[in-house]
């Protein structure tokens, strides 16, 4: 396998590139359906993990949706915001791209644009930017805390539960 240097010139051919790729990957991962499909191994990764913001999307219709999922990111969805136009006149969109790419669902919203991460409240986004820097530095999604009262150290899960759990 021959090696690239990534540049900011050659980012969005490198991207291009490895799109073919990715759809002869998907014809392979995706057999006829004539055909039995292959027995998964489970190799014990965990690669989505589901979150409870702390306010909640509104969406158009005025529907609070407040649990969702994100999966890990992948080099590709770190590399993609590079070459985004918006990104490049404004750097701090970056992270509205970047958790546009890794939600796949809110409540029942399926399609998370960057529309929708851009109409979220700012404590749903700064949660989100957290919890993908968990899981996807540290692989899970637990924190360790001190309570303010008794002091005493325990840890709690940011994915969040029952009001007040997260």
């Amino acid at each position: 396998m021959r090696r690239r240097t990534v540049t900011a010139g050659n980012l969005e051919e490198l991207l291009q590139a490895t799109a073919p790729a990715q759809a002869s990957e998907q014809a392979v991962a995706d057999p006829p359906a004539a055909a039995a499909p292959p027995r998964r191994e489970d190799h014990g990764l965990r690669t989505e993990f589901e979150f409870e913001l702390p306010r909640g999307y509104v969406d158009d219709e005025g529907t609070v949706h407040r649990h969702g999922t994100m999966r890990l990111a992948t080099a590709r969805d770190e590399l993609r915001p590079q070459i985004d136009l918006r990104v490049k006149e404004n750097p701090a969109y970056l992270s509205v791209v970047l958790l546009s790419q890794v939600i796949t669902r809110l409540g029942s919203v399926t399609d998370v644009h960057a529309g929708v991460v851009e109409r979220m409240y700012a404590t749903d986004v700064a949660f989100l930017q957290d919890f993908y820097r968990r899981i996807n530095s540290e692989g899970h999604t637990r924190a360790a805390v001190t309570c303010p009262h008794c002091e005493g150290a325990f840890e709690v899960d940011l994915s969040g539960g029952r009001l007040g759990e997260s």
